[in-house]
């Protein structure tokens, strides 16, 4: 995968990207989910956006087993269609496997 464009929004937009990771911290510590679990959610999320870099970064982070990753894309088959699960896959697994 690319370089993370984040990192331009770093250096390009420091305040907004400031406030953006405080929102994502606040959803983090929202209870009632565990963290695999918002991971798992994110990826379907990512999916269905059609955003392979998303699911990429979530399943580097999500501490689940490859099937439960592979699963999280999978469950948009339905929803959104075979292309969309066919763009990230691909992501999805290889972000996993940069976790291991």
């Amino acid at each position: 995968m690319d370089k993370n464009p984040y990192d331009q929004f770093l250096k390009e937009c420091p305040e907004l990207a400031r406030k953006f990771d405080e929102l994502v911290d606040a959803q983090r510590a929202m209870p009632g989910l565990d963290p695999k679990m918002k991971q798992l959610i994110n990826i379907a999320i990512q999916t269905a956006n059609r955003n392979p870099r998303g699911v990429y970064f979530h399943a580097r982070k999500v501490g689940a087993k490859r099937e439960e990753v592979v699963g999280a894309v999978s469950m948009n088959l339905h929803l959104s269609g075979l292309a969309t699960v066919l763009d990230s896959l691909p992501a999805a697994i290889e972000g996993y496997e940069q976790m291991e």
